[in-house]
């Protein structure tokens, strides 16, 4: 959680927490202000000289291509735009330090302020903050200029949009940030300055150590005093310290505090997600002069070959889902509100942890991980493709995620790269680069690479303490239950490896449907049943639950998200791989299946609910039941044949025989008192069975209207 976005006026012993945003933040020498409303934009390869053009008046965030991106592929505007506003500082500002703070801006930026470059910064996905204070003229109107550029480039990755779209415009939200001369960084990557570390952690002791990085911009020393204080969640002090210093006029010096904690409460991830506050004060002359609040759970994440996560000693299920953030009709300009509605889908599924890929997300999704208890993997954009220029900005782009999150308790690793190999010799050293600047920024957490084959013999994924593989066994080759042997051969052949399936997914068209289906998917047609996904998952799931080899696994993905240059399932510029369509309003049926299987809420659901035209008078009727063996009622008559799927809420009732015209399906359980009921309707006829020459996208389409 970062000062600029989450914390409240404090005083010297009670600390006002509060977790969520709030209008404008005063701390004691330290002013962050919003500075998303009032912005002028206009789209042009060229800013216009003239002063007759015409701007468009937004509000942050904001991007250009939150339709043109998802409606048809390879028709979206890709290129230069400009943000202006008008900034009147007061005279009193004028021997302050004053930065601009962009949490996002896809994907080149330039900032200038009355016309002069005050800075830029390449790169989509991370924060970064340009000191504008010199450039400003002092109780007069100033021009605030911002372009942005998410055309691909060689030299700033991701590339391409071949993965997904990078959306441009300041898309994040902006922050004014005021400081005293005197004051910790605000230019450290964009960090909060503070760098909270933890080691030999237990429920008896704790080791915290605490890193801050102050400046001086006055021309001559100051006697200052560092007050370091952690409370607890209630506001109670734990434990504090003070420290005289002498802080030079010249260049960023760094103080450290270490404490030793007692009987600390533990971060317990979802169970315990228990929070610390670190407060870092700097005081001059009896004042304190900045203020910077930072979270801090205790944990210790331990990775066990073939074995599983222990967080704090005790074994946790890695459930996964990997998330993209874009929404249908609004791109990546997100509200607070949609971030937390998306953890909340992925709380409801019963998902432990989130793979936030191909890039660095919201500051209020790593937050709310914290709060809620996700257990995180955070990952650059090095995806897809190499061009042998990106090298720098992927370094770049990892020193900002890391220095940016790394008080975070729920982030457990650092994610280095997703399917990169050729060249050869560059990809190799480049991603060995990578994993030594990881370990040096942050030697307490994992690092892993990601490759799409069925090996983890790939000489640019051999760098990193994890190895995930990305593979959609049935899908792309083969069939589905390849996965199970896939499995037992690399418990064979890589025994002593830390392996994760990092991703595995089959898409899933809601308007398309298929009584039986076989054991490959559809990715060569532009038919893509829903039925398939659920039977892809149902295997998948099946195998992976037995396999504790398997360190974690993350279903791609949550939600339906846009390729902008790809036409997937017979929709221009989508993938349907999501458990939940692109606007969060339908939940598939793989959704209840991984929410049965994992969460500890009571889930009685039947399948193939959209499905409707049934074409076989002799079907299975599938049953999710988390709670015991479901009774199952067809037109008011209780079937008893039923037999038992991949996993224990996996109910099949055999040889079911409909009626001509509509048919009732209701699934009833009893659990602690109360009645669990799900009910749904079929139509069957002979006339619904294709013909035997038909096409795939012609069978079965389903009674919903689309996204």
């Amino acid at each position: 959680m970062h000062t600029h976005t989450h914390i409240c006026k404090v005083n010297k012993k009670i600390l006002c927490l509060l977790l969520g945003f709030i209008l404008t933040v005063h701390v004691h020498g330290r002013d962050i202000k919003p500075f998303n409303d009032g912005w002028l934009f206009k789209k042009a390869e060229n800013l216009p000289q003239t002063g007759n053009d015409v701007w468009e008046p937004v509000s942050v965030p904001h991007t250009w291509n939150a339709t043109d991106m998802q409606i048809k592929k390879n028709n979206f505007y890709a290129g230069e735009a400009y943000y202006k506003k008008t900034y009147f500082p007061g005279e009193s500002l004028s021997d302050k330090r004053v930065f601009l703070r962009f949490e996002g801006v896809a994907s080149v930026a330039e900032v200038y302020v009355n016309g002069k470059l005050a800075g830029n910064h390449q790169g989509a996905f991370s924060a970064f903050t340009v000191e504008i204070g010199k450039l400003l003229q002092y109780g007069k109107a100033n021009e605030i200029l911002v372009k942005a550029d998410n055309a691909p480039r060689p030299d700033v990755i991701p590339i391409n949009h071949t993965l997904f779209g990078v959306y441009g415009g300041i898309y994040r939200p902006v922050d004014l940030i005021i400081t005293e001369k005197v004051n910790i960084a605000v230019t450290d990557y964009a960090s909060p300055g503070v760098y909270i570390s933890q080691k030999n952690v237990s429920s008896q002791s704790a080791d915290v150590a605490v890193k801050i990085k102050l400046e001086n911009k006055s021309k001559e020393a100051r006697n200052i005093r560092i007050l370091t204080a952690i409370y607890e969640t209630n506001g109670k002090l734990k434990a504090k310290q003070e420290l005289p210093a002498k802080i030079l006029p010249q260049g960023r010096q760094v103080f450290s505090r270490n404490f030793k904690l007692k009987n600390p409460h533990l971060w317990q991830g979802l169970d315990d997600p228990y929070l610390y506050k670190v407060v870092v004060q700097v005081e001059s002359e009896g004042k304190v002069i900045d203020e910077v609040v930072q979270p801090l759970g205790i944990r210790h994440f331990e990775l066990r070959a073939a074995d599983g996560m222990y967080l704090n000693g005790k074994k946790v299920p890695m459930y996964g889902v990997c998330r993209h953030q874009d929404w249908w009709e609004y791109g990546t300009a997100l509200t607070n509100e949609q971030h937390d509605a998306d953890l909340a889908i992925i709380k409801e599924i019963g998902a432990t942890t989130i793979r936030f890929a191909h890039y660095q997300q919201a500051e209020r999704i790593y937050a709310k991980c914290d709060s809620i208890g996700f257990i995180v993997w955070a990952e650059i954009p090095f995806v897809n493709r190499v061009s042998t220029q990106e090298a720098g900005n992927a370094k770049q782009q990892l020193t900002e995620l890391i220095r940016q999150h790394y008080n975070h308790p729920s982030i457990y690793v650092w994610g280095l790269h997703n399917e990169v190999y050729t060249p050869y010799d560059y990809t190799v050293a480049l991603t060995t680069e990578l994993n030594d600047l990881a370990q040096s920024e942050d030697p307490y957490r994992y690092t892993a690479s990601v490759n799409g084959y069925q090996k983890v013999d790939q000489a640019s994924n051999l760098n990193a303490d994890i190895q995930g593989i990305n593979h959609y066994f049935g899908w792309y080759d083969g069939e589905i239950d390849d996965v199970e042997k896939w499995i037992n051969g690399m418990e064979k052949e890589f025994p002593d490896y830390k392996i994760m399936f990092s991703e595995y997914g089959a898409e899933a068209n809601v308007d398309q449907q298929e009584e039986v289906v076989g054991e490959f998917g559809r990715y060569f047609s532009q038919f893509y049943p829903e039925t398939f996904a659920t039977k892809f998952h149902e295997k998948h799931w099946g195998s992976i639950s037995k396999h504790p080899y398997l360190l974690a696994s993350y279903i791609w993905n949550t939600f339906d998200f846009a390729t902008p240059v790809n036409t997937q399932g017979g929709v221009e510029a989508r993938n349907m791989k999501g458990l939940v369509t692109f606007d969060r309003k339908m939940k598939k049926d793989p959704f209840y299946w991984y929410k049965a299987n994992w969460s500890k809420e009571s889930v009685l659901y039947l399948t193939q609910r959209r499905a409707t035209k049934r074409e076989n008078e002799i079907t299975p009727v599938t049953v999710y039941s988390n709670r015991g063996i479901p009774q199952l009622f067809v037109n008011g008559e209780e079937i008893k044949d039923f037999s038992k799927g991949t996993t224990d809420v996996h109910y099949i009732f055999n040889n079911v025989k409909l009626k001509t015209g509509e048919n009732i399906l209701v699934a009833r359980i009893s659990y602690k008192g109360e009645i669990l009921e799900d009910k749904i309707s079929w139509t069957y006829s002979p006339d619904n069975k294709k013909p035997a020459n038909a096409s795939g996208p012609g069978k079965n389409t389903a009674d919903h209207g689309g996204i």
